[in-house]
């Protein structure tokens, strides 16, 4: 806590402010932004977010309207032109309305102003900028309030590429086989639709999809990149770096009625998990204003929150994994202008020329191609075909998370349902907790009608397979007040044994179990849930999928057999049985098992990493498959990969496993986007290596890529809520609030995070006055008669505000 002779004010003049307003920041980063009015209250949060984050902003901007190579060349106009194949195109006054928000465009507007104003401070006071904009010789680009809404490319949505990924297993082999790449829950045998041809759909197909969704990197390479290279930068690595579809982000959240909780009021635990970022994606803030008080997590390129809580109600989400786009494949004629087969005719495919500003080059035309269905990511001219993704991004209401906008002021379960009514993207268990004692857990998110088929393969687009429509938001699950007294989810297949999944075909490529089954495990042992109960499952490392194969191992598997036994499968940072199950798992027996499964290594490239239900039953249960028949078959192959993963880590960690620890292998980094670009590393710091426990099935989600097991998607945000005592709140947010190399918040809660510590998410006025490090005072520039005496107030502050 600070005192307030130690409290640091500066004061900034705002053109577009009416009133006087104060952000309070915190001595751990977080900013408590107060404003007379509703309006002012969001442009101050888009000034702090700015202030915080503009570099952040900029890039996230630039990359979804597609204006990369204006600032940094040809190296990133394919990215451009990808990224314009999916902003909304629709009717702007429909877009407004869809999100059940009435001053929802007025919101944005002074949201993007707070920013811009920002950016104005900028231009007088060019050390402001982050050093970013420095070392790559750019500028912030001033936003428009349409530019929050049409950018889609952010948002999680599926299954496009698992459709591709499973006509490709098709050509080669069966779908038995892929159900090793992407096992199917529930239960429901999939139909090749009529006129199906797998082929149809190469893997390069994807490869526009991908480029648009990627995040923007950095290499020395790509920044000199000449106009004649321009296109070979079209591809994307698994692990997003543009030169294969990366792997699937999960999230935990629960919430526990007070007849199960150590206090008697509920306990809201959330942890989103995304790709690790510096800055994370994630920004803790809190707003206030008359009629409005609202504390929480959400990215700082959004108005509003999504995670947290407004003084009577909590609430978070996960993805619930609602299949909102489909691939359509069509029989094309040439233009001009080219056609596609469409009921007992053709229609032409829509042709949009745009000009794409490009570093050090002339301006680049671009043609953006589109069907009935949606962009055009696909075509091949020679054999007479294209491939069109149609996808609930181009519905009005998709842009991602706008409509916690609404949600985070409902103080009932039935304004919060009401507001999720007009929820497009991503699809989300949402988990809800107040001080009425309630709990719920609600699935929201536009979700298809698919009349004649399953949405699991790609489908003609000749007319016979159409959307009709969506869902009503009425007949998605939910549970409220269940008898047993608590509501999670962790991506898994959640829907009830009653819901009619055959019928309504919401989905059926959920996540694996694992840190579901052991939240439930958690929760359902324990009678008197507290904060600490819930940091440390939160936190909890138990691996699921070793907990199974300890069953397996075979007794006289030497000196790596010994060292596992006794072992409980908790993946601590310090296990020595983790380091060594782990490079068992991931290096050596999965691998074994897939070849096994696929001898053609086309096929087998497909289905890695694999899938862990259909890996885990077939080593339970020998003769399930016609790959491994026989219990002695499944011995042999597992005492022999698991010596050679005990040799493996001899080589890796040294030959006497004392020394050995998971956290040695598995770690933490936060890399700045520019670090391999090796510019100016003194000023543009990454932060880490941290070592790290669990792994990718353990509630505390830590993703690793195998190559070098660096953790890369997990839970950077972690929030516990105390529904009533709401100081008593915990959160951490890795590594630090602020996205400027320069501040005391860019990387002082990683080592918190890393050692699986929280800090107090403060709600009180008295609570946060406590802890204030530094207040901004922000004015109108040309007060009016109203705000003159506010204006007078503001400058008596405390601590001679100093101008900027």
């Amino acid at each position: 806590m600070t005192g307030e002779a130690a409290i640091e004010t500066v004061r900034f003049s705002l053109e577009t402010l009416r009133h006087p307003a104060e952000i309070l920041v915190d001595c751990w980063g977080v900013p408590h932004v107060r404003a007379a009015d509703r309006l002012d209250l969001f442009l101050a949060q888009g000034f702090n977010a700015a202030r915080d984050r503009l570099w952040q902003l900029d890039l996230w901007r630039k990359r979804g309207l597609g204006l990369l190579a204006a600032d940094f060349g040809p190296g990133y106009l394919a990215q451009d032109r990808a990224a314009r194949l999916f902003l909304y195109r629709g009717d702007m006054a429909a877009e407004w309305a869809a999100y059940g928000v009435p001053d929802m465009e007025a919101v944005v507007t002074a949201f993007v102003a707070g920013i811009n104003a920002f950016i104005d401070q900028t231009e007088s006071r060019p050390e402001l900028l982050p050093p970013e904009f420095g070392v790559l010789g750019t500028r912030p680009a001033r936003w428009a309030a349409e530019d929050v809404v049409r950018i889609r490319s952010h948002a999680l949505v599926s299954n496009a590429l698992s459709e591709a990924a499973r006509a490709q297993v098709l050509v080669r082999a069966d779908l038995a086989t892929d159900l090793v790449r992407r096992s199917i829950d529930p239960p429901h045998r999939i139909e090749r639709p009529d006129g199906f041809d797998a082929a149809a759909v190469p893997a390069r197909a994807l490869d526009v999809l991908q480029l648009a969704t990627a995040p923007v990197t950095f290499t020395p390479e790509r920044l000199a990149a000449r106009l004649d290279e321009a296109w070979r930068w079209s591809r994307v690595s698994e692990l997003g770096e543009i030169y294969a579809a990366p792997a699937e982000d999960g999230s935990n959240n629960w919430a526990v009625a007070g007849s199960r909780t150590a206090t008697g009021r509920p306990i809201l635990a959330s942890d989103p998990h995304r790709t690790y970022a510096l800055p994370s994606l994630r920004y803790v803030v809190h707003l206030t204003a008359p009629g409005l008080d609202v504390i929480g997590a959400g990215e700082p390129a959004v108005p509003g929150i999504s995670f947290g809580h407004n003084g009577h109600a909590a609430f978070s989400l996960t993805i619930f994994p609602t299949d909102q786009e489909d691939l359509y494949v069509y029989e094309t004629e040439p233009g001009p202008p080219p056609r596609y087969r469409y009921g007992g005719g053709s229609e032409a495919i829509r042709s949009v020329r745009e000009r794409i500003p490009v570093a050090g080059a002339p301006d680049q035309e671009v043609e953006l191609l589109f069907t009935r269905h949606g962009p055009v990511i696909f075509a091949d001219p020679a054999q007479g075909r294209a491939v069109a993704l149609r996808t609930v991004w181009s519905e009005p209401g998709s842009a991602a998370y706008l409509a916690s906008l609404g949600a985070m002021l409902a103080r009932s379960p039935a304004e919060y349902r009401q507001a999720l009514r007009h929820w497009g993207a991503p699809a989300a268990n949402h988990v809800y907790a107040d001080r009425d004692g309630h709990v719920g857990w609600f699935v929201a998110g536009k979700a298809p009608r698919r009349p004649n088929w399953d949405g699991l393969l790609p489908v003609p687009g000749d007319g016979r397979y159409e959307w009709d429509g969506f869902h009503d938001p009425a007949d998605l699950p939910a549970s409220l007040d269940p008898e047993r007294g608590w509501v999670a989810s962790a991506n898994e297949m959640n829907l009830p044994a009653d819901y009619p999944a055959e019928d309504r075909k919401l989905g059926f490529e959920f996540f694996e179990p694992a840190r579901a089954d052991r939240i439930a495990e958690v929760l359902g042992a324990d009678t008197a849930h507290s904060l600490d109960a819930a940091m440390r499952l939160q936190t909890d490392d138990l691996s699921g999928p070793a907990r199974r194969l300890l069953r397996l191992v075979p007794p006289e598997g030497g000196p790596a057999a010994a060292l596992l036994a006794g072992w409980d499968g908790s993946l601590h940072e310090t296990s020595a049985a983790a380091a060594l199950f782990e490079v068992w798992w991931t290096r050596h027996l999965k691998p074994a098992l897939l070849a096994r499964a696929a001898p053609d290594r086309h096929v087998r490239r497909l289905l890695a990493p694999g899938d862990h239900e259909t890996l885990l039953g077939a080593l339970e249960r020998p003769g399930q498959t016609p790959w491994l028949a026989t219990e002695a078959e499944r011995d042999a192959l597992l005492s022999a990969t698991l010596a050679e993963a005990h040799a493996a880590c001899a080589a890796l960690l040294g030959p006497d496993p004392a020394g050995w620890a998971w956290g040695r292998l598995h770690h933490g980094y936060f890399e700045h986007p520019l670090e391999a670009t090796g510019l100016a590393p003194d000023e543009l710091g990454s932060v880490g290596p941290l070592p790290k426990g669990g792994s990718g099935s353990t509630v505390m989600n830590t993703r690793y890529r195998p190559a070098d097991f660096r953790a890369v998607s997990g839970a950077s945000f972690r929030m516990v809520v105390d529904v009533g005592s709401w100081d008593e709140s915990r959160f951490i947010n890795a590594p630090g609030q602020s996205g400027d190399p320069r501040s005391p918040h860019y990387g002082d809660l990683a080592e918190i995070w890393a050692a699986r510590r929280y800090l107090p998410l403060l709600y009180g006025r008295e609570a946060v006055e406590a802890a204030t490090a530094t207040r901004i005072a922000l004015v109108p520039a040309r007060p009016t008669r109203d705000t003159a005496a506010e204006q007078a107030a503001a400058a008596a502050s405390p601590a001679g505000a100093r101008s900027q």
